[in-house]
């Protein structure tokens, strides 16, 4: 577990996720502004489920106990082969480098595994986010419908030895 001041200005704790934030987790997605409109066929009936957080590296953003110990966002990461697959802020705090945070935490855990390069399949919406933290785009991944009717952004994260 670790804890860090973030721009939020009290203490962010990124922890494993457990069985008991599914539902949290669920919601997140699900109400993610980013899928809003035409985008909402790609999170509808979406469900983070136990087995899902049993299955990946899982981890979450939680804020400072005086704000209700609140998930203020999470990730996944997927070892073989290795991949983010889920990045998720709650809407009323992105900006605040909660998602910094959150790669950050996601690279370390990847250099531990043993990993030094990773795929993202990005939102349209996230594209600028993943240039910003330091992805490389790579590629396209092609539209998948029904659930994804549109074209995606493929990025990279190169993972530098400590």
């Amino acid at each position: 577990m670790s804890s860090r001041t973030s721009p939020v200005s009290r203490p962010i704790t990124i922890r494993r996720a457990v069985a008991r934030d599914t539902k949290r987790l669920t919601r997140l997605v699900r109400g993610s502004s980013a899928y809003e409109g035409k985008y909402a066929s790609a999170v509808a009936g979406f469900r983070v489920g136990a087995d899902y957080i049993e299955a990946h590296r899982a981890f979450v953003a939680v804020g400072a106990e005086e704000d209700g110990g609140r998930i203020l966002g999470f990730y996944s990461l997927v070892l073989a082969p290795p991949e983010l697959d889920l990045l998720f802020v709650a809407d009323d705090v992105q900006g605040r480098g909660i998602g910094r945070l959150l790669v950050a935490h996601m690279q370390s855990e990847a250099r531990t595994a043993g990993i030094d390069r990773l795929k993202v399949v990005s939102h349209v919406l996230a594209e600028d986010f993943y240039h910003r933290v330091g992805a490389v785009r790579t590629g396209t991944a092609l539209a998948n419908p029904p659930a994804v009717p549109w074209d995606r952004p493929e990025f990279e994260f190169r993972i530098p030895p400590e």
